[in-house]
């Protein structure tokens, strides 16, 4: 598991993970429904990307994001549709 702390760790471990499945950056925008732009924009940190767009990407190479640290109970109540307010 990788941690991610800021869009230029995200952009570096994305970029790894193309270059181990192969993929070039036309490829990877192709697999994820995406501009070739964007692709670049991602991989280079950039951190104002449309979250949407940053997982399908994240989809498209296979990955999923998990969210750890977080006070208890905050995972379960977003599964039961609980938005209290926020």
């Amino acid at each position: 598991m990788t941690t991610i702390r800021s869009p230029h760790q995200l952009g570096d471990a994305l970029r790894a993970a193309r270059k181990q499945l192969a993929l070039t950056q036309p490829q990877l925008a192709l697999a994820a429904g995406v501009g070739v732009r964007f692709i670049v924009d991602l991989e280079a940190g950039k951190p104002t990307l449309r979250l949407e767009n940053v997982l399908r990407v994240i989809d498209a190479l296979g990955g999923e994001i998990i969210i750890s640290g977080l006070p208890s109970g905050v995972a379960e109540d977003q599964r039961s549709g609980n938005d209290y307010g926020a």
